[in-house]
């Protein structure tokens, strides 16, 4: 049976068939709200969750680019150190954190905090020839987004970038990969650039060259893990860069692979039917720059 936990701000650790939203809650009525995950690990020295500062930091972005005046960041780590000693499921788990506006018809009542942690089953693999540890490869469909890659230029209100609660396209964009035989989708732009995943990011390597589409004008969400993988590439001396992927250079890649917090990099294996290149020490090292 899988384990979960949650953890609301001001009631700390609640029973998980306690109620914990009302029914005029903005962010279940409308999607009004923001939310954010991370990786949790727990082994003999305890339960932690993995680059929590900057998955705060990401949750801070996203609650102020809505105007949603959330609760403090101590109150957020509070909140999670509660939730770790807690939880004692050894293993990985994901932490999901959410915020709404609160309620609709009783305002002045403030936003409402809580967070999730749910046991996770394991990504991982050995590979044949080396025995090292890598993720589980995908199979993948390209999807349009219905937009060029600059749509979101000139557009602040459409919140390109932010982590909102709002994820029904997400859900049907991953859905209609698995209704066409695939594991995962690659967002595309009708400019012909590839972006990111419905729930990931998206990292190419060509020719010892690491790409991964920007920010910004594309309107996809800033990835803790995707910077937190360039970054190391960057120190072991390989170029790493955010610039616009044509959709063409994912077939004739070194690598490709999407990437989450909680799963990490996952090699993408087949793309539209056709079979990618995968290299199992290519592969093995970015799982290792990503601390997995």
């Amino acid at each position: 049976m899988t384990e979960h936990l949650v953890a609301v701000l001001g009631r700390g650790v609640v029973r998980g068939d306690e109620p914990v939203i009302f029914a005029d809650d903005l962010g279940f009525a409308r999607g009004d709200g923001c939310f954010d995950s991370a990786r949790v690990v727990c082994d003999e020295a305890g339960a932690r969750v993995v680059n929590l500062d900057e998955h705060l930091d990401r949750l801070a972005v996203s609650a102020g680019r809505m105007e949603i005046d959330g609760p403090p960041r101590q109150a957020w780590e509070a909140l999670v150190h509660e939730a770790l000693d807690a939880w004692t499921t050894p293993g990985e788990a994901t932490m999901k954190f959410v915020l709404t506006r609160g309620r609709e018809w009783f305002p002045g009542q403030g936003c409402v905090a809580l967070l999730t942690v749910s046991e996770k089953a394991a990504a991982t693999v050995r590979t044949a020839s080396s025995g090292k540890a890598v993720t589980r490869g995908l199979r993948a469909v390209t999807l349009s987004t219905g937009r060029p890659s600059d749509a979101f230029a000139d557009a602040p209100w459409l919140l390109g970038g932010v982590k909102t609660l709002s994820y029904v396209v997400n859900i049907a964009a991953a859905r209609e990969a698995r209704r066409r035989g695939a594991d995962d989708a690659v967002f595309v732009t009708t400019d012909g650039f590839a972006l990111d995943g419905p729930t990931s990011g998206l990292i190419v390597v060509t020719d010892g060259v690491m790409r991964t589409a920007p920010t910004g004008a594309t309107g996809i969400l800033a990835s803790v893990t995707v910077d937190e993988i360039l970054a190391a590439a960057r120190a072991e001396g390989m170029e790493a860069r955010e610039e616009l992927v044509p959709t063409a250079d994912l077939f004739t890649a070194d690598g490709v692979w999407l990437v989450s917090s909680s799963r990490g990099p996952s090699p993408v294996v087949e793309l539209d039917g056709r079979q990618l290149s995968v290299d199992e020490e290519l592969t093995a090292r970015v799982a290792r720059m990503a601390g997995f």
